[in-house]
């Protein structure tokens, strides 16, 4: 049997210039400027730097001729109307004369860190140990399994079975585990540790013996398990210790290196720099919003290119060698002249998302205080400026902005709202900081319990459940309560 079905889609589909314009809305200035650099690359067209604006081909006529010619009985008609590529007024320039980009005279360079990686520094060292040729092997291949922070996260067993069947080394646990403990002796202090317990015995190893260093020892070797998840009445009854044995081994421990490979200066990862996009000062206690000046290039369409549409139109005879040249060159400027309009779009859209987060959070970028951000969502700001959520959402994600409160990436200042006790919408971003001004009061030696601070923001008037609590807890990275008790 036969069912007829109708089904009514509707959708909407975006142009490849649309998807091409939330692309460039959405990278933040340093992406954005290696954008630019690889449009240049690719169309010769587009030029930077100020242009000499002159007006020689004011003068050209219209000339609306269609030219045709036959080439093995082919015709081929050239529609352009050349002149729309020769008028100055047809021709964009871009950087537009406007005073809201901020003065920019920041390095471009993406700096990188100098020196060997860290397996080669590693390597570098195995020189100062006394290895045989095998322990040599196996001394390399274990430094190259140090991961990033340090720590070799394999079984011997497995070490031993790869050295067989990558490296042809046939050995045994027993000397894979003797060249372990030479590796070891390397710089920092804890590489090649296996566990958080033996790199941090390795590293107090290397410490001058004193009665705190091997207490701290011992409570490592014999407790760690009470001593990572803080059981000190545990450890005070295990070690027979008082506790301000224990407080003065604690501080030991604590300012040891959990991540040996971490502290390590010379490996070759690209160091991170955080470029503001925008900037918010206040002056004369009024906020001033600024684009970074690296956002607004100076930018033009090519005076070679538009010469060359000018021989053409010029010469009497047209070839058909020099038709495809003109759609050659026709394409080219089609494609800069929208770069150039999509960068306006671009600067445009990013100024407009910004001036409205930042007069709808205007308390906060006045006071600093995040107890003043106001609730806000994405579709707050869509609605006011008549815009998609997907591209405040763009612009939100992606950019910094430099207040005088420091940098921040501006998706921070978006939050949900609830209710307050007296039937008042405020930001979860101030329940948040309300919690962890809290904890920070809190006596750390009888920390907060998750239910016992939903009593106190209960008091100040914030009746959230026990649960929301521990979710907005783990949001800030803050332990339990458990693991913040201090002895």
């Amino acid at each position: 049997m036969l069912k007829q079905q109708l089904n009514f889609k509707l959708s909407q589909k975006l142009s490849p210039q649309q998807i091409q314009l939330m692309k460039l809305i959405q990278l933040p200035t340093q992406a954005f400027e290696q954008r630019i650099k690889q449009e240049m690359e690719e169309n010769p067209a587009l030029e930077d730097g100020k242009e000499d604006r002159v007006d020689e081909y004011d003068d050209i006529g219209n000339d609306n001729s269609d030219d045709e010619y036959d080439t093995d009985s082919e015709s081929i008609e050239t529609e352009i109307d050349v002149d729309e590529y020769l008028s100055d007024d047809e021709i964009p320039s871009y950087r537009l004369n406007a005073n809201n980009y901020s003065a920019d005279d920041e390095d471009k360079q993406v700096p990188y860190a100098a020196g060997t990686s860290f397996t080669q520094h590693l390597k570098t060292q195995l020189s100062t140990i006394r290895l045989d040729d095998i322990e040599q092997d196996i001394a390399e291949f274990l430094v190259g399994s140090v991961d990033e922070s340090g720590y070799i996260r394999r079984s011997i067993q497995d070490i031993v079975d790869d050295l067989a069947f990558t490296q042809n080394i046939y050995t045994d646990e027993e000397t894979v585990e003797k060249v372990l403990k030479k590796v070891q002796r390397l710089d920092p202090a804890g590489v090649g540790a296996r566990s958080l317990e033996e790199c941090l015995i390795i590293q107090l190893n290397r410490r001058e013996s004193t009665r705190q260093v091997e207490l701290a020892k011992d409570l490592l070797e014999r407790s760690f398990d009470h001593f990572s998840k803080k059981h000190y009445n545990k450890l005070l009854t295990r070690h027979d210790i008082s506790e301000d044995d224990l407080r003065e081994a604690i501080d030991v421990i604590e300012h040891l290196n959990p991540k040996p490979g971490g502290a390590y200066s010379g490996n070759t990862r690209m160091v991170e720099h955080v470029i503001p996009d925008f900037t918010i000062k206040i002056e004369d206690g009024d906020l001033q919003l600024s684009l970074n000046g690296r956002n607004a290039p100076e930018m033009h369409i090519s005076r070679d290119y538009s010469n060359m549409l000018k021989g053409y139109k010029e010469s009497k005879e047209k070839t058909k060698a020099q038709k495809d040249a003109v759609m050659f060159i026709k394409q080219k400027l089609d494609a800069a002249k929208w770069f150039i309009e999509a960068i306006k779009q671009r600067q445009q859209t990013l100024m407009v998302t910004m001036s409205s987060i930042m007069n709808y959070q205007k308390e906060y970028f006045l006071t600093g205080d995040e107890r003043n951000l106001r609730p806000m969502i994405l579709k707050d700001i869509a609605d006011e400026i008549e815009m998609d959520v997907s591209t405040v959402s763009r612009v939100a994600n992606s950019k910094y902005v430099d207040t005088p409160y420091g940098t921040k990436l501006i998706k921070e200042f978006f939050s949900e709202s609830m209710t307050n006790d007296q039937g008042e919408e405020v930001s979860t971003r101030e329940i948040k900081k309300i919690l962890e001004m809290s904890i920070e009061e809190e006596d750390k030696r009888k920390p907060l319990t998750d239910e016992n601070l939903a009593k106190v923001l209960k008091s100040k008037g914030y009746p959230i459940a026990r649960r929301t609590v521990a979710k907005y807890r783990e949001q800030l990275d803050i332990p339990v309560a458990r693991l913040r008790k201090e002895i």
